[in-house]
């Protein structure tokens, strides 16, 4: 499997940065994961790879169970597409051609939070797809 996240801002010297290499090195054991910064909007429009499942984080999205939301991954390994996640800055962004909305909840997060979220939530999919305890 493999995933794009395409995300505004660079993680490097945040709070998040060390969390989100822990998440992206734990995910290697089960996919493929490819983050791609961009400054801006526009940048991140051209940086979504062309045959990929499009997922925007939004928070007017579906939201799921851990649970589910494995059920989610595992359909999409399934359909035999990669999956491009894709993250907007402070002000979030407006994708009409995505596939999927996807959400953690009502409350609005820190974007550089919501990816480390995803990456996470993904390692997570993962661990409960492969039948594994998870402890992290």
């Amino acid at each position: 499997m493999h995933y794009s996240v395409v995300a505004v801002g660079k993680a490097k010297g945040t709070p998040y940065a060390d969390d989100l290499d822990h998440y992206a090195k734990l995910l290697t054991r089960y996919a493929r994961v490819d983050v791609i910064e961009v400054a801006d909007e526009e940048a991140l429009l051209r940086r979504i790879p062309e045959r990929a499942y499009v997922c925007l984080l939004d928070s007017r999205g579906r939201t799921y169970t851990s649970e589910a939301f494995s059920t989610w991954v595992e359909d999409r390994r399934q359909g035999g597409l990669d999956v491009c996640f894709v993250i907007g800055g402070a002000f979030g962004v407006e994708l009409p051609g995505a596939h999927h909305k996807l959400s953690f909840g009502p409350m609005t997060l820190p974007h550089m939070l919501a990816r480390v979220v995803l990456l996470e939530q993904l390692y997570r999919a993962h661990k409960i797809l492969a039948n594994e305890p998870y402890h992290h």
